[in-house]
């Protein structure tokens, strides 16, 4: 009889326990924001932080701070980006 996928050796499908041995950030799913949490994340937002360094300096996922930067209305696209469009703005040269 053939072993099935999930017993072979290194697979993560069936075993218990975290998939990481040592995880950027504890595993915080479903825990409520603090007004604290809320705020540092309007910190790291306004100084252009990225969200990858935000998930480790406030320990939760980069898609749970997504999430809560929208319901918020919390803007994370950085503010000293220059704009696409700038060559359709300037006079056509001949």
């Amino acid at each position: 009889m053939a072993k099935t996928a999930w017993k072979r050796p290194g697979s993560p499908i069936g075993r218990k326990g975290p998939r990481k041995a040592n995880p950027a950030y504890k595993r915080r799913s479903r825990q409520p924001w603090t007004p604290a949490d809320v705020s540092k994340l309007k910190q790291l937002a306004k100084g252009n932080t990225p969200t990858g360094v935000m998930s480790l300096k406030l320990q939760r996922p980069v898609a749970a701070i997504r999430s809560k930067a929208q319901r918020e209305g919390i803007s994370l696209r950085p503010v000293n980006r220059s704009p696409y469009n700038r060559r359709a703005k300037t006079a056509k040269r001949r």
